[in-house]
């Protein structure tokens, strides 16, 4: 039976859903909990967003609860402040979780408990030998570990011991509880985890009633299940933390205090990653630490506190998320698809007001008396969306559009933007310039008759003709009083980072002839990601509360900043463009060798994003189709392919009824275009959804449904059956590999030895080789995390 409650569903369906429901339809569960279970070591950024987005939702798609609860295990590092700050972000961002926030510090009693009763099983023991020795006895991954001296103490002794922790007799470091699972299990996860470990530092609400603490593999199982969870969902780098998930379930759960709750299951998630900006709680106190930003709130932060200070409300942040979806692999997200949810938001809900960033004093030479002007609120495309013919003021008030209107004053003197004229304009400008014509918005059409300049040459004033309302104009634009305009700054908050991957790209640019600092991901925090302004805005938004959220005409969308805003000192922060500035990609330029340096190493400049590729000629009908291929997460190249062929979009459009559409538009654009385009395509839009599920659960990679979906196109056959005829399954097989990444390294010496003195960039060369030696058809993930445990 269907479980689903009926109203709009938050998450659509995905392989957690279909589990879940299946649950329901075996009675394995009568009601879905779900929860969020943050550590408040620092603040909540845009990935808690997306995490709590699917622990909320889906509790919330099925009537169900979602616990926020602090992970507080570690008082070290922990604060009441970040704690205070990630409720206010989750209360910020619409999630409801109940009367109270759970902590597990509050169940610190029952978790000891529950640790004692391990000690009486025979399944954990106090192990007393140095932490770097602990680490040498639990071997590597093609060596098993040795057992401890003190694996076998018994149990009296390890009760002993583990209430002596307790009571404070032990300094940190000299004993730590450790499960007494498997020493020679491939999963090194297993080979006898600590539990409990001495920590003497006062916690933020426990003070210092304890002084040992549970690990967080101890913690999240405990006190899922005391907190009666159903589904535990967590992020993929937990995969194998799972095993002592389960194997403490199977020793805890069904005796007190678990004996009545649920018995919870860990499912795991693709990581989701935005591009040019850093989510590491480290690397994001460096930004603050290192002046780079103006503290944890800072609109350019990726921080929950810094998107809220910028502007962007809670129904943006939810919609991105919405739109990012879940999946079992990692991925890293196009920032324009949250620049594009905000814009999305800010539509229908912003005003269109007036202002002038960078003013040019223009003098109406014929204008004698000052002139009134009623401009609406609204265009006419927004007023004609609205349900109920209504739309709101600034206040909130929802009226008629004839109400929804501001007045301007028309004055002799007046600004406009400094670009919008030009002594030598260049091809296509339809602007203002010397002899030249331009409508100013709703006021009338003016002629430039002269211009003057100051001593550098830069023009300073305009005098102008205000011509006959019939008189015809280049184009269009706007522009405020120069007597009844407010005085404001404007914030242009852009892109944290010149490129996509700082990370990834510091990474890249290691060479033995740098320095860490060299390569260090700060390099690439761009100088232009703040400009401060200082212009002109209409007087009506002294009228409007303060947390309005504005279109300026051409400029963007702007609000007041809610800390440095302050009457007759006005400041602005653009929330967002009104259009994506950035395209696809950066230019790179190389930087030329330093005469006589040993070796040419490899920084590199970055310039000004480059425009975005222009959308011209795309009928109405393509644009709308853009837009909403855009917002379904469908990068800018392929959806302008999409909007511009209805066989693309119509092959695309069948097959996602069946899977994400933004999993599938690049095999149909990239692979599949030329015979879709001639009526020749042999695959079909279900034999494409099979072949992507299979990629998308992890079964294959890309480069097997690469050479299948060829196949397939050639023969006609469907392609999962393709893959298994000929057994393409992906090697995910720890064992199997890591015999594989043995001989690589064996045969490489040098280069392995050339790795470990600070050359990581042939981490790439290693893995090419082993991807070789498999066909392909190895894990690439899988590869390079063997890889780098090899070559520590």
């Amino acid at each position: 039976m269907s479980t689903v409650m009926n109203k709009p569903r938050l998450v659509t369906p995905n392989f957690i859903t279909e589990i879940i429901d299946e649950d329901l339809r075996a009675g394995r569960y009568s009601r879905i909990v779900t929860r969020f279970p943050p550590e408040p070591n620092g603040y909540a950024h845009l990935g808690h967003a997306i995490a709590s987005y699917i622990d909320f939702g889906i509790a919330h798609d099925y009537g169900g609860e979602c616990r926020l609860r602090m992970d507080d295990t570690n008082p070290e590092a922990e604060r009441a402040e970040y704690a205070e700050a990630l409720i206010a972000d989750m209360r910020w961002l619409g999630w409801d979780w109940g009367p109270a926030v759970s902590y597990a510090s509050n169940y610190f009693e029952a978790l000891y408990q529950m640790a004692e009763k391990l000690i009486q099983k025979g399944l954990a023991y106090v192990d007393s030998v140095p932490p770097e020795e602990m680490a040498r006895l639990r071997g590597t991954v093609d060596k098993p570990g040795t057992p401890s001296p003190y694996r076998d103490r018994s149990v009296a002794e390890n009760l002993e011991l583990f209430r002596r922790m307790r009571a404070g007799e032990f300094h940190n470091g000299e004993h730590v509880l450790r499960a007494k699972i498997d020493l020679s299990s491939p999963n090194m996860k297993l080979r006898d985890p600590v539990l409990y470990r001495i920590v003497h530092a006062e916690h933020y609400r426990t003070g210092k009633a304890w002084c040992i603490y549970p690990s967080y593999d101890f913690a999240q199982a405990t006190t899922d299940a005391l907190d009666g969870v159903t589904h535990s969902l967590c992020s993929l780098e937990f995969v194998d933390n799972r095993a002592i998930y389960d194997w403490l379930m199977d020793h805890l759960w069904g005796e007190p205090p678990l004996h009545q709750t649920p018995r919870p299951h860990q499912y795991e998630f693709g990581r989701r990653s935005l591009e040019y900006t850093v989510v590491s709680k480290r690397k994001l106190r460096k930004l603050v630490e290192g002046g780079y930003v103006r503290g944890w709130d800072d609109p350019r932060m990726p921080t929950l506190a810094g998107q809220r200070r910028r502007g962007v409300r809670p129904e943006a942040i939810r919609r991105f998320a919405g739109q990012v979806g879940i999946s079992r692999t990692n991925r890293t997200v196009d920032i324009a698809l949250l620049e594009g949810a905000i814009r999305d938001d800010l539509n229908t809900t912003a005003p269109r007001v007036m202002a002038v960033l960078r003013p040019l004093k223009v003098v109406l030479t014929n204008l004698a008396e000052p002139r009134t002007i009623a401009l609406p609120y609204w265009p006419q495309d927004v007023i004609q969306e609205s349900p109920d013919g209504l739309v709101p003021l600034p206040d909130g008030r929802r009226v008629l559009p004839a109400e929804a209107m501001r007045t301007v004053t028309l004055t002799p003197e007046l600004f406009i933007e400094q670009d919008d004229f030009a002594i030598t304009p260049p091809k296509g400008f339809k602007r203002l310039t010397p002899g030249g014509t331009v409508r100013l918005k709703m006021a009338g059409v003016i002629r430039c008759d002269r211009y003057q300049t100051d001593g550098a040459g830069q023009v300073t004033e305009l005098l102008c003709t205000l011509l006959p309302e019939e008189a015809k104009a280049a184009g269009v634009i706007h522009w405020v009083s120069a007597l009844d305009a407010v005085p404001a700054e404007f914030r242009l908050y852009d892109r944290l980072f010149t490129v996509p991957h700082p990370e990834a790209e510091a990474k890249e640019l290691e060479d033995e002839t740098e320095t860490p600092e060299d390569h260090d991901f700060l390099r690439f925090v761009n100088p232009k990601s703040l400009e401060v302004v200082q212009g002109y805005i209409e007087r009506s938004v002294l009228r409007e509360p303060r947390d309005t959220r504005y279109q300026l005409e051409r400029n963007g969308y702007f609000w007041q900043d809610p800390i440095d805003s302050k009457p007759g000192a006005l400041v602005f922060n653009r929330i967002v463009t009104l259009k994506d500035t950035w395209g696809q990609s950066t230019r790179q330029t190389e930087e030329p060798r330093v005469a006589g340096s040993p070796k040419a190493s490899r920084p590199k400049k970055f310039e000004s994003p480059a425009p975005p590729t222009p959308r011209a000629n795309l009928a109405p009908e393509q644009e709308s189709m853009l837009q909403s291929l855009l917002a379904q997460g469908i990068p800018q190249a392929e959806a302008l392919v999409l909007a511009r062929e209805p066989r693309l979009t119509d092959f695309l459009l069948l097959a996602s009824q069946s899977a994400p559409i933004s999993a599938l538009a690049n095999w149909v654009v990239n692979d599949l275009a030329p015979a879709i385009r001639t009526g020749a395509c042999r695959v079909t839009p279900a034999g494409l959804v099979g072949l992507v599920k299979l990629l998308e659960a992890g079964e294959i990679n890309t480069r097997i449904a690469k050479d299948v979906l060829a196949e397939a196109q050639e023969s006609g056959t469907d392609p999962v059956e393709i893959v298994r005829q000929k057994g393409l399954r992906q090697v995910s097989d720890k064992v199997a590999l890591e015999a594989i990444v043995d001989r690589v390294l064996a045969e490489n010496t040098d280069k392995v030895a050339a790795y470990r003195a600070g050359k990581t960039g042939l981490l790439g060369f290693f893995v090419g080789q082993i991807m070789r030696e498999t066909q392909g058809q190895a894990n690439p993930q899988l590869v390079q995390e063997l890889v780098r445990q090899k070559l520590v």
